[in-house]
């Protein structure tokens, strides 16, 4: 079967097309980048279901590859707006879309650009981010992504499980650490299902997972997003300390830090793990204010027989 004179049932992308399409444009996936292609179509468009993409929806993609998960998008979505990195594969994606779906053309645009300098996009707000992101940049492409469209109110992504358990863990979970606590800033976050090795060229030597986000307000308080992403940030440098010993730093010392922990109403004995981002907001909130020539506190937790300086 051609790839560029599909029939209107056969516009996806199969294993076939994607190789015939990869030796056309010379593209060789790379590690670096994190390429690896779905090559069946009914895990996109089963992508598009968990993601609830409507007629309403205008789609960011980050990453569309050779367009696998795009055209599955534009059989919904209102409008499909790509973000791709690799000039090669972003020169081509729009000819594959205007051939294989050339009544959605109009529908479509590609920002050549690294999603995480991304600040605006054309055509609609976005109302949904749909992306197959690239493992080992996808937890920092999704917190740019929420942070910079707030438009965005559902998003449904597809990373490596390990990465995919992170995302979604509660507090107390073993893997529950920075990025759980800064997702949940944003949105409700779960899983939604595993995804397989063999539904990719080539084949990952992982297996991964689906996330979902549905956008809430963050927490009601007067620290800033970037004073609580503070207080995430030191609680978990040193996750098996206790907060009092984890927070001294940020609070200026460990005394400094179980003062505000007691304001925010929180066990000082207590590990990051625990938290939720509300208690991480509320610990922020309370930051005690301290002057220069505060010394540090040599604490139980901190014996390094050396002399405060």
């Amino acid at each position: 079967m051609s790839t560029t004179d599909p029939t209107p049932d056969s516009h996806l992308l199969g294993a076939a097309d994607i190789r015939a399409l990869a030796d056309a444009f010379g593209v060789k996936p790379t590690k670096q980048r994190g390429q690896n292609f779905v090559i069946d179509g009914n895990t996109v468009r089963r992508i598009v279901r968990a993601a609830e993409v409507t007629a309403e929806d205008a789609v960011v993609e980050v990453g569309p590859g050779l367009g696998s998960l795009t055209l599955a998008l534009l059989e919904t979505a209102r409008h499909v707006t790509a973000v791709e990195i690799d000039p090669v594969l972003a020169r081509h994606l729009p000819d594959t879309v205007a051939a294989r779906m050339p009544g959605k053309a109009d529908a479509f645009d590609l920002v050549l650009s690294d999603a995480m300098v991304v600040t605006e996009l054309p055509g609609p707000a976005p109302t949904a981010l749909v992306a197959n992101l690239p493992y080992n940049v996808a937890v920092p492409v999704l917190l740019h992504m929420l942070a910079t469209f707030p438009s965005i109110e559902r998003t449904l992504v597809m990373v490596q499980s390990e990465v995919a358990d992170r995302l979604a863990a509660k507090p107390g979970n073993k893997v529950y650490g920075v990025p759980s606590v800064k997702a949940n800033w944003y949105a409700d976050v779960k899983r939604s299902g595993a995804i397989g090795r063999n539904v990719f060229w080539p084949a990952p030597n992982v297996d991964s997972g689906l996330v979902s986000l549905i956008r809430r307000d963050p927490p009601v308080t007067t620290a800033t997003r970037d004073e609580v992403f503070a207080v995430v940030d030191a609680a978990f440098a040193q996750r098996r300390k206790t907060l009092r010993a984890a927070l001294a730093g940020w609070a200026g010392s460990a005394a400094a830090a179980e003062q505000a922990l007691a304001a925010a109403g929180i066990d000082h004995k207590l590990r990051g793990e625990m938290l939720t981002v509300e208690q991480f907001a509320a610990i922020a909130e309370n930051k005690p204010e301290h002057t220069p020539e505060s010394k540090p506190e040599r604490t139980p937790e901190n014996k390094t027989g050396n002399k405060p300086e």
